[in-house]
C-alpha cells in the first residue's frame, strides 16, 4: 500500500478481496476495506456486502483502501465484477503508481496533443491517447500526496 489516509475500515470485520488482472499478468490480489473503480461514465465505490454487479471500466484511477493505506493504480478499460466480497478487475493494462514513469506519460501527452487529426477516427484516437496520458500523470503525481 502506498499512502496513508483516513477512511472507512472493514465493515463489521468483513473485507473485500481484490484481484486486478491483465492478459499478461496478475497485477495484484489482496484484501481491502473499499475499492473505487473508474467506470466509463463515472466512478463507483465498493464496500463489503455490495450487491453483485458487472460494470464497464473506463480509463482512469483505481483506488484500493485498506485501513489507513491507499493504493492507486492506472487502469485502461475492461470490466469489473463484484460477487460476494470479491472484486475482480479485468483490464487490458494496469500499472501501480510506482510503475508509471511520469516523464514518459508527460511526453505521451505532448505527442498526443500535437498529433494531427482530421478524420473522426483520428480525432477519437487522439482524444483517447490524451485521456490515457492524463490519467497516468494524475496517478503518478498522487502517489506521493497525503489525504485527510
Amino acid at each position: 500500500m502506498a499512502e496513508s489516509t483516513k477512511g472507512p475500515t472493514a465493515i463489521h470485520g468483513r473485507r473485500l478481496q481484490v484481484a486486478v488482472v491483465t492478459p499478461e499478468r496478475a497485477v495484484l490480489e489482496q484484501p481491502a476495506d473499499s475499492v473505487v473503480v473508474p467506470l466509463f461514465d463515472g466512478e463507483l465505490g465498493i464496500l463489503p456486502g455490495r450487491a453483485p454487479l458487472i460494470g464497464r471500466l473506463g480509463i482512469g484511477e483505481l483506488r484500493i483502501r485498506r485501513g489507513e493505506q491507499l493504493m492507486r493504480l492506472y487502469v485502461d478499460g475492461g470490466f469489473v465484477q463484484v460477487r460476494g466480497d470479491m472484486v475482480t478487475v479485468l483490464t487490458s493494462s494496469a500499472q501501480t503508481a510506482e510503475e508509471i514513469q511520469l516523464a514518459e506519460a508527460e511526453t505521451a501527452l505532448q505527442q498526443a496533443t500535437r498529433a494531427r487529426a482530421v478524420t473522426d477516427q483520428q480525432l477519437a484516437e487522439r482524444d483517447k491517447a490524451q485521456r490515457r496520458a492524463r490519467a497516468k500523470i494524475r496517478v503518478a503525481r498522487r502517489k506521493a500526496s497525503r489525504l485527510g
